[in-house]
């Protein structure tokens, strides 16, 4: 859809984009561990977090978490270490554990993937949250890390979500994250024998002032009950926030 908001023209009178006369990429993702509130983001490394994983996942009551992923489950530790070694010297994707700063245990894994730091776009994938993660604070502590490193630290200018159509459930995340859904690649690709038609998601930095905000209040523990309910939810601090806007202050 084009921009109706963009009025300049060239000197053909036909529309153009914004000149971005500073812009010189963006930085590419590290080794170094990201810190959140709740939660640490670290290189999948098979010692130790393959036994960690595979036990986190196993207490799901059945497969259904794997459908929509393009590998798993996992029926032994052995295949499931088998396939970290293989994630491990991979740079694109880069492969990342979840652990519970609480238990110090990994509990969930993604990806930062497709990365085009000359163009500043990266893509969040390959989301695989245990049970231990779901009804708390820790995928949303993920998300919030990611957003900073992602918009300040690296400096892109637009992060992607993209899933299964018909993964209701990464559908309903990616809206609750505050991505905003751009459209249907129809017949995207081939995964498990299946047709997969890919929904498409992103967030831009313009975007970003605003989400960390509602990020920020909604893991403030004041938000929370004694028995750990959330008394405003993620979707209404966003609401709120929105209309600040603003640049994103790199040097943050």
């Amino acid at each position: 859809m084009v921009n109706e908001m963009n009025n300049r023209l060239n000197a053909y009178q036909q529309p153009i984009g914004d000149d971005l006369p500073d812009w010189t990429g963006a930085k590419l993702p590290g080794a170094t561990p990201l810190v959140g509130q709740y939660t640490r983001l670290e290189r999948i490394d098979p010692e130790p977090h393959a036994a960690q994983l595979h036990q986190a996942y196993a207490e799901a009551p059945d497969a259904r978490d794997w459908t929509y992923m393009t590998v798993g489950p996992f029926d032994t530790l052995a295949a499931y270490e088998a396939y970290l070694v293989r994630l491990v010297p991979s740079q694109d994707p880069m492969h990342y554990a979840v652990v519970d700063q609480a238990s110090g245990a990994a509990v969930g894994t993604f990806a930062l993937m497709r990365v085009d730091a000359p163009n500043g776009v990266i893509e969040v994938g390959s989301v695989a949250f245990s049970r231990r993660m779901q009804k708390t604070r820790l995928g949303t502590d993920v998300m919030a890390t990611l957003l900073k490193h992602v918009f300040v630290d690296l400096g892109y200018r637009r992060f992607e979500w993209k899933c299964d159509v018909l993964n209701a459930p990464s559908r309903a995340a990616a809206l609750r994250f505050g991505f905003a859904h751009e459209g249907l690649f129809r017949q995207a690709i081939v995964t498990r024998g299946r047709n997969r038609d890919t929904a498409w998601y992103s967030i831009i930095d313009r975007e970003y002032p605003a989400l960390a905000t509602a990020y920020r209040n909604w893991l403030d523990p004041a938000n929370f009950s004694s028995e750990g309910r959330q008394i405003r939810s993620l979707s209404a601090c966003i609401a709120e926030s929105r209309s600040g806007g603003g640049a994103v202050d790199r040097s943050a």
